[in-house]
């Protein structure tokens, strides 16, 4: 009887397990999936639904036209393209640079680096003195202006040092018996051990730079240079839709607006959300690595 009651309550925990899980998914999708549904609806219908979306109301894809045809929107990408690309690469490179010197045992007062570098993490300089480097150094209004000042991030640091120190000091004795410096050392040897992490690293500066649009709309002043999020920031707060709705009347433009929005936002998200699943496999290894050994 015990046995059975056991069982009994082991179904209903299993349950109740399940169906919270399934629940959580869905208020955790559903928000995007309102996006997509939205973004495919007519304008029309969409202003005067009041409830949630399950289906696109009236299949439409003139949203999607009128954000590829606004030449903003290609600008946005194509200055986002080239902040990421360019600064997931200086980031890895400082990054690992600056983890390998400090994971290193015998450098002299390696403990008050590590002190300063994560004192860093606590108090800074503020917002004024680091626009008036940028302006002085000759990177405002440049796209180098949201790259060059923010080449390290100190956590994903202390992430990438923890990971190197991991690594047999004896992998290291052997190459410099051979002959390697320490350059050959850390791209022969090291970063190819620590590729979990090198993959973390790349989503965490990948997505950092995506989404970055606080200092782009500080530092940049020429529309031109516009990230992909700061003319989305445009589009939803400043209600700027104006230029992809020159065609239609008074009346549609505000309708087509709201499906813009939200068309806006899918073109703006996508492109992330597909990067995750081809490093999903590194993630969970490589934060675990970089937090628990050294």
């Amino acid at each position: 009887m015990k046995q059975r009651n056991a069982g009994l309550f082991d179904w209903l925990f299993d349950g109740f397990i399940y169906g919270f899980l399934i629940l959580l998914v869905i208020a955790t999708l559903y928000p995007l999936l309102y996006v997509l549904f939205a973004s495919f609806s007519d304008a029309g219908q969409l202003m005067v639904n009041k409830g949630l979306l399950w289906k696109p109301l009236g299949f439409s894809i003139e949203a999607y036209k009128s954000v590829i045809n606004n030449p903003g929107i290609l600008i946005g990408y194509r200055n986002t393209l080239f902040i990421v690309v360019a600064g997931v690469v200086i980031n890895l490179f400082m990054t690992a640079l600056g983890a390998y010197v400090l994971s290193r045992k015998n450098v002299m007062w390696n403990n008050l680096f590590m002190f300063i570098i994560v004192f860093t993490m606590f108090f800074g300089g503020g917002l004024i003195p680091l626009y008036l480097i940028v302006k002085n150094v000759g990177l405002l209004d440049s796209l180098w202006s949201t790259i060059v000042p923010f080449a390290i991030g100190t956590f994903n640091l202390i992430i990438m040092r923890t990971s190197f120190m991991g690594i047999p000091d004896s992998l290291e004795e052997s190459a410099k018996i051979d002959g390697a410096n320490h350059l050959t050392i850390l791209f022969r040897i090291i970063l190819p051990l620590s590729m979990p992490v090198i993959a973390v690293m790349i989503l965490y500066y990948a997505v950092d730079k995506w989404n970055g649009w606080f200092y782009a709309s500080i530092f940049l002043k020429s529309r031109e240079l516009f990230p992909l999020q700061l003319v989305l920031r445009e589009i939803l707060i400043s209600n700027s839709t104006e230029s992809m709705t020159s065609g239609a009347s008074a009346g549609d433009q505000h309708q087509i607006g709201e499906t813009i929005k939200y068309a806006t936002i899918m073109v703006a998200t996508v492109p992330i959300l597909c990067v995750y699943p081809f490093v999903q496999r590194f993630f969970v290894k490589g934060v675990m690595i970089g937090s628990l050994k050294g």
